[in-house]
Parts: structure tokens; C-alpha cells; sequence
């Protein structure tokens, strides 16, 4: 928000002023800062031009009904929606991916993902293996709150209501998708949807017929930073904002109001993307909300989740193409599929869960690759568990954190594979298991050059550690 106000107002009013106030820093603070990493060889060297989507699908999905069917396996244990075949040879999925069992050369499934426990929470986003920090966090952590050319967050997260309204809070029942572990709140991700401050600060508040020639407007703020220093306010005015007690402003400075008045906020509006394109990823249209029965309590769940996914995928593109660096989607609690007062059966719930994910994930999948972004964007999808190999009584799959699904695209990997593999009854790996450190170290590995990064100044050293707890998973890389 650009508030050019009198000589009268407060610090804090004032450092609106010159930049967009993300994470307490002005734009212009933020520039500087990541022009200083990028300045060094080794700076230079470690942040590839790269991004993330972290797809969380929380409750924790079935890998029988998805990945991995085992339909050789008894009654009660195989895939209870049946299977389809793949692009790949002898590979069948759950017979609710339609759409991505035609796309399998455009991504790898690993069939030997292993959690570690049974418990709801959001462990491969946010853990002690992530120094109990959202992994997006540690990314920005090392690169800054913010692109140094379009002043977009570079840590967002992503839940039903930035793309509608009617949906409910996020559920932050079993973690904090925010969370920051050791580091500085102004790291945190940026939740657009929640009507915020910093959302509201992404928006130029005065008209820009009004402002005339920018050259002329940071004039005029120059001439007014003047005036405020002669004002004899104590302490003058906060340090790298509107010029360093010489005339004119620097360069930081005048990037900080292009990217005001370029409209920081763009990639968030998807008002501005392609109607077509819109409708090619949208979700609401396949299944109506009376067509869920409202017996389970989690009916809102799978509504929200319909109406949103799609175009939250959507939304996570524009954001990635525009130069965020990692996002976290998620549209809360709907794969625990336990027959229960809760949730559905397995059967009805991948109808629910199942459908809109095959959806929103193969229109993703073709439109980063239309538009030459996959080896620019990782995506990741998994849940913090998986499910039970034997059905309950109900018709429900139980928490199971022997295995889990695990799809892996884009970000220059290699794809069109399945990685590891199951025993008979899809209980744990019959190959080396592929833990949360694994993947973790997979995606660090992919945003950065881990080499160069060891010998870039003012990296925290806890960073390193949570890099290292694991390897890139191999067949990947």
C-alpha cells in the first residue's frame, strides 16, 4: 500500500512509504538484501531457477486406491475402485486417476514412501525434520521474504479461501502451515484469503491516474523525506527507505514503487488469467455439493475441496510463474477415509478426494508444460500418511504409516517411472524405503545448488543439517 501522508504521522504509517512493509522490512530493504546474496559468486552460484508446489493432502490418502493397486492381493486389500492402466508398461493405478494414468510420462510415482507414524499432523510440510519451519520458510530463510524484481512473497500457502470466499478458516488442528520454528516471523508464508495486513499492503491504495510521472512522484517523496528530517522528528527517518541523507533515491528505492505500481499483486488476482484456462483447471463443476451426502461430518470438507482445488493449483502456476519460489497447497482434512460419523468409505471418498485431485494435478501437469515451466516447477503431492492395507469393517482404510503415496514432477526430474516398490498387500516397502529426510533433501537439492550454498555468506548452519538428515531420492535425480 503506497500512504504518502503529512509530516505529522507516525513510524509506522511512514514505512509504508517506498516499499511494500513484508515481514516488517520496506520493498526497498528487501531488494538490497537479496541483491547482496546475488552479488557473491557463491550467492549467485547456489539459488536455481526453480520453484515449488507442495500439493499436502492432509488426512492422509490410500496408496491402494491411488499409486498402487495390488489387485492380485485378497478381498479386503486391493483397490476397492479397481484399476486402469497406465502409459507405462505393467502399471495400473486406482481406477479414479483417469486422467493422470495417460499423462505417467510427465511425472514419477514412488511406491516406497514411508512416513514413519500414523499420526494426523503435517509432517512432510512441517516437522522436526524441517526445524520445525513450514520448508518453505527455510527456503526463504536463505533467499529473502520477496522477489527482488516483482516484489512477491517467495514463501506462500494456499488454502480454499484465496480462491473462494464461502470457504472455511484452514484447519490448524493438527499443525501450523505458518510456522517459522527458529526463524523470524517475516519468513513466514504469506496467506492471501485471510484479509490481512500484508495482503492489504500488496495493494496501491491510490489511484494510479493520480500519480502522474513516477519519475516525478519519487521526486516529490524526496522532496517530502527532506522536510519530514527537518520536521525534527527523533531519530530521523528509518534507515533504507526513502534515500540515505543524499538526494535522489537509489535504485532499491525506485524498484521498490515499480513494483507498486506494476501491481504486485497481479499473479494473486486470477481475474487476470485466461478464462479458458480458468475453466480448464476448475473442479466445481465436477461434482455438486448435493451430490455429497451431508450424513459425514466432513460434508463442508469435501465441498470446500471440490469448489477449490482446481483453482488453487491455478493460483499456485500464476504465483511460481511470476517468481514465488515455493507454495503450499493444501484444502484441509478430507482423505481420512475411515467409515466413520467423520469421513466416507474409501470407495465414495476417493469420489470426493480422488476425482477433483486427477483433475487439478493433469490440468497443472499440462499447462506448466505448455507454457515451458515444467523444469522450472517442482511439484510434490503426498499426505502425512497412508492407509491401512486391510479395510475395516465399515468399508474404511485406517492410519498407516508403514506406507503412502508419493508423486514427484517437474523441477528438471526425471519422470515417466514408478521408484521403489510395495510388498504383496501394499504394507511397506519391498525396496529401500524413501523417508520424509529423503524427500526433503529432493526438493532442497532442486531449489538450490547445495555445493555453493555450503560457501554462501550468512546461510544458517541449521539449514545444512535439515539438507543433509537425507538423500535425493535416487532414480529421481
Amino acid at each position: 500500500m503506497l500512504a504518502v501522508t503529512d509530516h505529522r504521522s507516525s513510524r509506522r504509517d511512514f514505512l509504508r512509504v517506498g516499499g511494500l512493509a513484508l515481514g516488517g522490512l520496506s520493498l526497498s530493504q528487501l531488494l538490497a538484501t537479496r541483491a547482496a546474496l546475488a552479488g557473491s559468486d557463491s550467492g549467485a552460484k547456489a539459488v536455481r531457477d526453480k520453484s515449488v508446489v507442495f500439493l499436502f493432502l492432509h488426512g492422509g490418502p490410500p496408496q491402494t486406491e491411488t499409486f498402487d493397486p495390488k489387485m492380485d492381493a485378497p478381498s479386503g486389500i486391493r483397490s476397492v475402485t479397481g484399476e486402469i492402466p497406465t502409459t507405462l508398461p505393467g502399471v495400473t493405478f486406482g481406477s479414479t486417476l483417469q486422467k493422470l494414468a495417460r499423462l505417467t510420462d510427465k511425472f514419477s510415482v514412488v511406491r516406497s514412501f514411508v512416513t514413519g507414524d500414523g499420526n494426523h499432523d503435517i509432517k512432510p510440510i512441517v516437522s522436526r525434520h524441517t526445524g520445525a519451519a513450514n520448508l518453505g520458510t527455510v527456503f526463504s530463510r536463505v533467499v529473502g521474504s520477496n522477489h527482488p524484481g516483482t516484489g512477491l512473497p517467495r514463501n506462500v500457502a494456499l488454502f480454499p479461501r484465496a480462491v473462494d470466499a464461502k470457504a472455511q478458516p484452514a484447519n490448524r488442528n493438527f499443525g501450523k502451515f505458518e510456522a517459522t520454528g527458529p526463524f523470524s516471523e517475516s519468513f513466514a508464508p504469506f496467506v492471501p484469503g485471510t484479509a490481512g495486513q500484508l495482503q492489504q499492503d500488496m495493494r496501491l491504495q491510490v489511484d494510479p491516474g493520480r500519480l502522474g510521472d513516477r519519475r516525478g512522484l519519487l521526486d516529490g517523496l524526496d522532496r517530502w523525506r527532506r522536510s519530514f528530517e527537518k520536521s525534527g522528528l527523533p531519530g530521523g527517518l528509518p534507515g533504507g527507505l526513502l534515500g540515505t541523507g543524499v538526494s535522489g533515491v537509489s535504485r532499491f528505492q525506485e524498484q521498490a514503487f515499480e513494483t507498486i505500481l506494476g501491481g504486485a499483486a497481479h499473479a494473486f488476482d486470477l481475474s487476470k488469467e485466461d478464462p479458458k484456462t480458468i475453466a480448464r483447471y476448475d473442479t466445481a463443476p465436477l461434482i455438486r455439493p448435493d451430490q455429497i451426502r451431508r450424513q459425514w461430518n466432513n460434508y463442508q470438507n469435501y465441498v470446500d475441496n471440490v469448489r477449490s482445488l482446481g483453482k488453487l493449483m491455478l493460483l499456485a502456476r500464476r504465483l511460481c510463474e511470476a517468481g514465488c519460489g515455493f507454495v503450499t497447497v493444501t484444502t484441509n482434512f478430507v482423505w481420512d477415509m475411515h467409515a466413520d460419523i467423520n469421513n466416507a468409505t474409501v470407495e465414495e471418498g476417493m469420489g470426493y478426494c480422488g476425482v477433483p485431485f486427477d483433475h487439478a494435478v493433469s490440468a497443472f501437469l499440462e499447462d506448466v508444460e505448455a507454457r515451458g515451466l515444467s523444469d522450472r516447477i517442482l511439484l510434490v503431492a503426498c499426505g502425512e500418511m497412508g492407509r491401512t492395507p486391510k479395510l475395516n469393517a465399515r468399508g474404511g482404510r485406517d492410519h498407516w504409516g508403514g506406507l503412502a503415496p508419493l508423486l514427484v514432477a517437474g523441477g528438471g526430474l526425471k519422470s515417466g517411472q514408478v521408484i521403489g516398490q510395495s510388498d504383496r498387500h501394499a504394507g511397506k516397502p519391498a525396496s529401500d524405503p524413501v523417508t520424509i529426510p529423503d524427500l526433503i533433501a529432493t526438493v532442497m537439492h532442486t531449489l538450490f545448488d547445495v555445493g555453493a550454498l555450503r560457501v554462501t555468506r550468512g546461510v544458517p548452519p541449521e539449514i545444512f543439517r535439515w539438507i543433509d538428515q537425507g538423500t535425493p531420492i535416487s532414480g529421481l535425480v
